[in-house]
Parts: structure tokens; sequence; C-alpha cells
């Protein structure tokens, strides 16, 4: 079965995502961080931001829900028992902190057969209240074709 890629270029609709204090707490402590600006509202704001600060991993949490839609979207044509991980780059911007509210857009960017195998790519962009671009993720996942 080959790749469908006439979704390429389909843009979902953006999700959105209150960053909240603990929760950042939570990933930090799940991640093995020990920095105190991602626990310690004091620390953060003694190094000039406003709230504790995400860690910068924390892109997952805000921006894989607006991905997801994509991995299952027929237009595109993943067969999901069939997938796995292949990458996932980021490239960051300003720091999320705690109060922000995260705003991510995700494109279809690349869908392409491989020897047989379906690469998968989407981009999401992500913005904070104030328009900045804080995180901009590529997601590329592959897919076994059926024989």
């Amino acid at each position: 079965m080959a790749v469908k890629t006439e979704a390429i270029g389909k843009v979902y609709a953006p999700t959105t995502y209150a960053v909240g204090r603990e929760k950042i707490r939570e990933f930090a402590t799940a991640v093995w961080e020990t920095n105190p600006l991602y626990f310690d509202v004091e620390a953060a704001r003694a190094a000039g931001h406003a709230d504790v600060v995400a860690p910068p991993m924390f892109a997952v949490v805000y921006a894989a829900p607006a991905v997801g839609p994509g991995l299952f979207d027929p237009e595109v044509g993943i067969n999901f028992a069939m997938m796995v991980h292949g990458s996932q780059e980021f490239r960051w911007g300003p720091l999320v902190i705690a109060g922000d509210e995260i705003v991510t857009t995700t494109t279809v960017k690349d869908i392409a057969d491989r020897r047989g195998l379906g690469f998968y790519v989407f981009e999401s962009v992500s913005k904070n209240q104030r328009g900045e671009t804080v995180c901009t993720g590529t997601w590329t996942n592959i897919v076994r074709q059926d024989p």
C-alpha cells in the first residue's frame, strides 16, 4: 500500500494549553529535574521570571495534543498499529512560564515512502499569549507499509 501524499500542507485546528505551576513541578519531578527555577517561585523571581519556569521538554505537554489529530486523520492514512516514533526535534524560543497560555498549530510537513516505509512528518508551532513562538517541533513517525 502506497502512502497518501495529498494531506501534505494540511493544517489542524489549534489547541490551547494553560501552563500551571503544579503541572510544571509534576513534569520536572517526573523527569528527575533539580533546577530550582522549575520548583521554587522565589528562585524563579530572583532570576527575573514572573513564576516557575517550564523545563524545555515540557513542550511535549503543550504541543503533543495538537499533533494527535494528524496521527489519526484518515486523509493522512497512518496505520497506527504499524507506527513507531522516528524522531522529534525542537527549536525553542522564549521560556515558558507558569501562567502562560500556549496555542499550538500543527501542519503535515511531509509524507514520503522510503524503501517500503512511510515517513510522516508533522510540524507544531507553539506561541504564547504575546504571540512569541516558544517552540517549533518536528515530529517524525515511521510506518511499515502493508505487504
